[in-house]
């Protein structure tokens, strides 16, 4: 008599824990969408595994011949064939843009920046030809 009853009881314990199992994934799945992203470093690559795209905090340092540079915020938007074209960057001492001609080019650019106290916009063109605009 005993055996009759436990087989009922385990069956009917089965039985619920079969339906919670179902309702619990019968619950459509809402994604968790975290407030803020951290991290150190961000890179955006193409299908290929190129890097297109970086934003990355840049640690002081001092150049071989004795430049101190602060720590830096730095964006960089890359070409397909690797050539950083846009940077955006961001210090205590200093902020700029800077904006470079096509992967065939050497001197085409355009650099805006704000340093200490003061401004300036330096354009520079393929032929030689610069010109740079101050306050």
């Amino acid at each position: 008599m005993i055996a009759p009853r436990l087989l009922v009881t385990l069956t009917l314990l089965n039985a619920g824990v079969l339906l919670a199992s179902i309702a619990m994934h019968a619950v459509p799945a809402f994604a968790q969408t975290p407030a803020v992203l951290r991290a150190r470093a961000l890179q955006i690559v193409d299908e290929q595994g190129r890097v297109r795209a970086s934003l990355a905090v840049l640690p002081a340092a001092t150049s071989a011949d004795g430049v101190d540079h602060p720590e830096t915020v730095l964006l960089r938007l890359i070409t397909e064939q690797g050539r950083p074209s846009v940077k955006v960057s961001a210090s205590e001492q200093a902020s700029g843009l800077t904006v470079v001609g096509p992967s065939g080019t050497k001197d085409t650019y355009a650099i805006l920046q704000a340093k200490a106290v003061s401004s300036s916009l330096k354009l520079r063109a393929e032929d030689g030809h610069e010109q740079t605009l101050a306050p």
